[in-house]
């Protein structure tokens, strides 16, 4: 049965990328803020109520700036402050959300005091604060990583890793940072594939943590040992690829993003990958799907090859929103990697984009950074999108029969959507309902949560009934012991009489 269903499901998505493919663009379905969808059990591409809307679009002028943003690439949220790398004009903005459709500029940081030679930036593309307000800069133009105190004074500053397995012409280009609660800084550099770049809080450089796995090929491998050196140079080669963003989550977790290879891309590949304290990958995979944002990708509209996640932000309740450049999308997971949503899209008006760069967020408030566009887009949940955090939240916050209720409103709103129903069978199965349970979670295919309910139900089932079960287990094993009892009994009668009646004759 499973080996028929995983055939069938395969035909299903190889059908559904061919019309995918072949159809028309998807945002030919658009609505007003962006075509909103989501990918069912079958990887069929399924329509879906808007899970955000725009609610604002920030340019230079709305933002009370000088002069236009410039290529802004990193943004930073933390409270109700926003930091803004613009990039081109060498610069960092520290914005104040007063609420969704106001931000309120507090300083321009162009900048610095202190005992370094070099005291303004020079195309920084990224920033984090630190508790305590110390601003952490990727000054890549400058080729360092910059601290200052929350004064703007000059603390320290991070260089090129002292490691002789770097290329010694190598230019330190910092791209990307993010930092823990211990000060530690870590750094995505362009041309170190190495994994995470780890310094300590004193400046000291501790090593690579992270590395992405390589993908092996013996294919290629042996067709490498018989290829002319012509032949090798224009092969993949079998080494580890660069990060694209990286994201501390509120855990102190890094998300990081990678790009994933067209050639050997596959629906089951992750662009995501989730690292604790050793660089050890521990983001779960229970979904459908790998998490690398659309399943299928053709040469529609000039953008070819699969997703990019350019970047990559994390809310408290743990659904993560991956930033595709390739093709302007936003896509949802929850901690599952069950896929949440997917918006957006290229174009010029709003809920679109021309260069995604950057994203983070406010609650559940997303805000996008466009380096083309010079904006930052802001945007806020539907009614439908709310409801979905409302039914995830208040399961985690133990209130199942709440989180049920919250999930039927979403399905009664959006019938094709899988976690609807997988939401409300969790959320019998945690209420102890469990027959109730399996029928939800065997409408959407889901094995491992139906195996758990049948495992329970049955259970449940033997302690409800063991008194019948214990009824009818000694009447199968004394039934037939007292049959065989009755018969020797009427046996040992029978030839009883028998022998009374011969001694009778006798007489």
């Amino acid at each position: 049965m499973q080996t028929m269903k995983k055939i069938v499901k395969g035909a299903a998505a190889v059908l559904a990328g061919l019309v995918v493919i072949t159809a028309t663009p998807l945002t030919t379905y658009a609505s007003e803020y962006g075509y909103t969808y989501n990918y069912d059990y079958w990887g069929d591409v399924q329509e879906s109520p808007d899970f955000y809307t725009v609610c604002k679009v920030f340019t230079a002028s709305d933002l009370g700036l000088d002069k236009n943003l410039s290529s802004p690439d990193g943004i930073f949220a933390y409270g109700n402050m926003i930091y803004l790398c613009d990039s081109g004009n060498n610069r960092i903005l520290e914005l104040k959300r007063d609420s969704a459709e106001k931000l309120e500029l507090v300083r321009i940081i162009d900048s610095f005091e202190g005992d370094c030679e070099v005291k303004t930036f020079s195309n920084p593309t990224d920033v984090a604060i630190s508790e305590s307000g110390e601003f952490y800069i990727a000054d890549q133009g400058n080729a360092r990583v910059l601290k200052l105190d929350k004064d703007l004074n000059y603390v320290m500053e991070f260089t090129k890793p002292d490691d002789n397995t770097l290329d010694p012409s190598l230019v330190f280009q910092p791209k990307k940072l993010a930092i823990d609660s211990a000060g530690r800084v870590y750094c995505i550099a362009t041309g170190i594939n190495k994994g995470l770049i780890k310094y300590e809080n004193d400046g000291t450089f501790s090593g690579f943590v992270g590395a992405t796995p390589v993908k092996f090929d013996w294919t290629d491998y042996i067709w490498k040992k018989f290829a002319s050196q012509e032949q090798r140079a224009k092969m993949v080669s079998f080494v580890p690829t660069e990060y694209e963003n990286i994201f501390m989550d509120y855990e102190g977790f890094i998300y990081a993003t990678t790009a994933i290879n067209e050639d050997k891309a596959s629906k089951t590949d992750n662009a995501v990958r989730k690292l604790n304290l050793v660089g050890s990958d521990i983001l779960v995979h229970n979904g459908e799907w790998g998490i690398l944002g659309d399943l299928y990708w053709g040469s529609g509209g000039g953008y070819e090859g699969p997703s990019v996640f350019t970047d990559v932000t994390v809310m408290e309740n743990d659904i993560y929103v991956c930033l595709d450049r390739n093709r302007g999308r936003c896509f949802g997971y929850d901690d599952q990697g069950n896929i949440v949503f997917c918006y957006g899209g290229n174009g010029n008006m709003n809920g679109y984009f021309r260069k995604p760069t950057a994203i983070d967020c406010i609650g559940h408030d997303l805000y996008v950074v466009d380096a083309l566009d010079n904006s930052i887009t802001v945007f806020v949940p539907t009614e439908f999108g709310q409801t979905v955090y409302n039914a995830v939240e208040q399961f985690d916050q133990g209130k199942y029969t709440e989180s049920g209720e919250s999930w039927e409103k979403v399905m009664k709103q959006n019938g094709n959507y899988d976690l609807a129903y997988i939401g409300i069978g969790r959320s019998l199965l945690r209420q102890k309902r469990y027959k109730e349970a399996m029928k939800y979670f065997e409408l959407k295919y889901d094995d491992d949560n139906y195996s758990k309910a049948y495992k329970q139900y049955r259970k449940e089932w033997v302690e409800d009934h063991i008194v019948w079960i214990v009824i009818v287990i000694l009447a199968l094993f004394l039934i037939p012991l007292g049959t065989g009892r009755i018969k020797k009994i009427r046996h040992e009668i029978d030839t009883a009489d028998i022998f009374m009646n011969l001694q009778d004759g006798e007489k």
